[in-house]
């Protein structure tokens, strides 16, 4: 990824070097904070460019998704930046592709990994190409990320060094997916060979919790083993067979909130949409809860959980922070099982089953996350 300081010549010209050079910083510190917070690696600094790259020193399953949501973090971490009166911008390119990291070079401050090949260069030239805060990725990286942004096809362009147009996109933001495997993968799926067992476990369940007997099911493995893709072949043999699914994702860019998979769906469910002010999401919420109607205090803590301004019309109930926990989770597990009953109530055949999968949500944390979907 390289990342360029719109504008740089026009301030050295404006400003008083010592001025300029507190401005730099500012805009440095704040680069590397973002590409850091996405386990990113920050090689090089160019004056007013940065060279990071994503996948060195240190692999993850989704270095193109970090790199492009690092890319989107920086175009609104350096606009927000106030320093000196002066308003900053950025522009960035991103490529992926194969390259060869070389042993150090220079010293101290100096220090950098050299890379070799021809990702660095492309990624060099789409930055130039991009607009003042945009991100531009070329064509790699884009079939990596799949459907999990919003993209400007920008067609082909002519790149210096490279002898033929190379595609490239502008992303846009992230998108509203509810599930990255659908998001990653497509709905054109290949066929599923070698889990017949798995699959036959799964069914046999499912006839349980529809006699009556509730089951729950954990998958487990590294991420890339085909648990999504068993879920996936699950709902197919359930297609013509009545049931509800709930699903629940975790995402390693959330790890700081333990509820996160919780507050997702609950705004998918509600139907938040990007630009709703908080008062309309509050009224989405009250409408998802009316039916049937949860005790008042579990409203005040489900608002409260989306951080919405919901203290007038909910008051939430004094309590220690230990407390509100466990009662917020009490809440939830009563949402589910409220749903749950009104559904039985409504259709005699609606059975209600539960399949939970687990994977790790990062390969930089030694901990595994849970998402659950539930029928």
């Amino acid at each position: 990824m390289f990342c360029d300081l719109v504008g740089s010549t026009a301030l050295s010209a404006r400003l008083d070097p010592e001025d300029l050079r507190e401005v730099l910083g500012t805009y440095q510190r704040a680069v590397a904070d973002v590409v850091r917070s996405f386990d990113g690696f920050v090689a090089k600094f160019m004056g007013d460019g940065v060279l990071a790259y994503f996948g060195y020193p240190r692999a993850h399953e989704d270095d193109a998704e970090r790199a492009v949501r690092a890319g989107l973090g920086l175009v609104d971490a350096v606009g927000r930046l106030d320093i000196k009166s002066v308003k900053l911008q950025a522009r960035i390119g991103i490529a992926t592709g194969l390259v060869v990291v070389g042993d150090l070079i220079g010293a101290g401050a100096a220090q950098e990994q050299s890379v070799v090949g021809e990702t660095p260069n492309l990624a060099a030239r789409l930055q130039t190409l991009a607009e003042p805060d945009t991100v531009v990725i070329a064509a790699g990286t884009r079939r990596l990320v799949g459907d999990l942004f919003e993209y400007r096809d920008i067609g082909t362009v002519e790149v210096k060094g490279i002898a033929m147009p190379v595609p490239a996109w502008q992303v846009l933001r992230p998108s509203v997916v509810e599930s990255r495997f659908e998001a990653l993968r497509g709905s054109a799926l290949t066929p599923l060979i070698g889990r017949d067992e798995e699959i036959d476990l799964l069914l046999r369940r499912w006839a349980r919790a529809k006699a009556g007997a509730g089951q729950v099911v954990l998958i487990s493995g590294e991420p890339g083993i085909g648990k999504s893709r068993i879920i996936s072949a699950l709902e197919e043999r359930l297609h013509s067979d009545p049931h509800i699914r709930r699903r629940y994702f975790c995402s390693p860019y959330h790890q700081d909130s333990a509820l996160y998979p919780f507050i997702d769906q609950l705004g998918r469910a509600a139907g938040f949409a990007r630009d709703d002010p908080p008062a309309a999401r509050l009224e989405k919420l009250e409408s998802l809860l009316a039916p049937p109607e949860p005790p008042e205090e579990d409203v005040a803590l489900l608002v409260d959980l989306l951080s919405l301004p919901g203290s007038e019309r909910h008051p939430l109930p004094n309590l220690s922070p230990t407390r509100k926990k466990d009662r917020t989770l009490e809440a939830l597990i009563r949402q589910l099982e409220g749903f749950a009953s009104s559904q039985l109530f409504s259709s005699s055949r609606m059975p209600i089953g539960l399949t939970r999968r687990r994977a790790s949500c990062s390969t930089s944390s030694s901990s595994a996350c849970a998402a659950w979907q539930c029928y």
